[in-house]
């Protein structure tokens, strides 16, 4: 059997920026004597402002990660590089993020593998992208398709930040899923495909063209309403295996002494993940054995889960979705550029 040596192996794409002393341009988490933390970007005669005093960004550079230091009035902060979860909660954003509870459900439960192809819709803020590039590494692929294009500057400053520089397995294409994928992508090709939208199920046949047959097909959803209506489309399609449904739920614990209790703040619901795999072109999914109990709904309960209902109904407002002004988006994709910014001014 032989051996590769370590010294041959290229590191992987964003590796040196996890590691070594602080450099001009890194992300760094200021937690002080209370515990309160404060997240800043390295700049060469930088400072940080609090009602404790102003700490110099040169005392901070060149200083090893998880380092404690000590501003102008003695006032004491522990010095620590973001975790990815750390930076997705921090990071400039114009969408709602997902969360990184459910981020690894999708890796786990998705199966998304280092080499895979990958392709997602929508983008947002980029927070799954970044764990997704992660779990397929430099050799993979993963094909992003957002709608707007102030989201997708946004992912971009922000996967920038999080791996140094652009990454090589990463390309974004604007338009609608279901009709760029089928261009850009070719049939039976993709190993995973997942979907972070309003109304997965009018990408079914285009998803159906692209996942190879076994491939997994994840759905992230915020509602109710939204869960059924995918998992009655993909049932009544027949190309997929029967969909699986669940939420996550994080609950922390408060430990100090004997005191030892459940937190009174948890991250509870933040949505519905569907996972389904794609059969072969010639194979029909086995229904369910067990039949649904008949029951009387009223017409407009019925037509709220059927293709007859009226698509624009199926809005953000009416789910619930806050809306993000201009203004914020364009403040996020220029928030979102800045350390990549600073790194190439130096």
């Amino acid at each position: 059997m032989s051996f590769v040596s370590q010294t041959n192996i290229s590191e992987p794409t964003g590796a040196g920026a996890r590691r070594g002393p602080f450099r001009v341009g890194d992300r760094v988490q200021l937690t002080d004597e209370k515990r309160r933390i404060n997240t800043v970007t390295l700049e060469a005669g930088g400072t940080f402002h609090s009602h404790k005093g102003i700490l110099s960004h040169d005392a901070i550079i060149g200083l090893p990660d998880g380092s404690v230091i000590e501003n102008a009035d003695g006032y004491r902060y522990q010095l620590l590089r973001p975790l990815a979860k750390d930076f997705v909660l921090s990071m400039p954003r114009g969408a709602a993020v997902i969360y990184p509870k459910d981020a690894a459900q999708i890796i786990a439960f998705g199966d998304i593998f280092p080499g895979a192809r990958v392709v997602e819709a929508g983008v947002g803020s980029g927070a799954l992208s970044i764990s997704l590039l992660r779990a397929i590494g430099d050799h993979g692929s993963l094909h992003s398709f957002e709608r707007r294009e102030e989201f997708a500057e946004i992912a971009r400053g922000n996967v920038d930040t999080v791996f140094g520089g652009p990454h090589p397995a990463w390309q974004i294409s604007l338009g609608d899923f279901q009709e760029k994928v089928v261009e850009l992508e070719e049939p039976g090709s993709v190993d995973r495909v997942v979907l972070d939208m309003l109304s997965p199920w009018e990408c079914l046949d285009a998803v159906a063209t692209v996942l190879a047959p076994g491939g997994v097909w994840t759905n992230y959803v915020a509602t109710v309403p939204q869960m059924s209506r995918v998992v009655e489309a993909i049932r009544a399609s027949g190309q997929f295996t029967e969909p699986e449904c669940f939420e996550t739920l994080v609950r922390g614990w408060h430990v100090d002494g004997l005191a030892v209790r459940p937190d009174h703040r948890m991250v509870a619901h933040t949505a519905f993940l569907i996972t389904t795999r794609r059969l072969a072109d010639s194979a029909q999914g086995i229904p369910k054995a067990k039949r649904v109990k008949e029951h009387n709904f009223a017409a407009e309960d019925v037509t709220a889960w059927t293709k007859d209902h009226d698509e624009a109904a199926w809005t953000g407002e009416a789910l619930g979705e806050r809306g993000v002004s201009d203004k914020k988006l364009r403040r996020a994709a220029r928030d979102a550029a800045r350390p990549a910014r600073t790194r190439e001014a130096e």
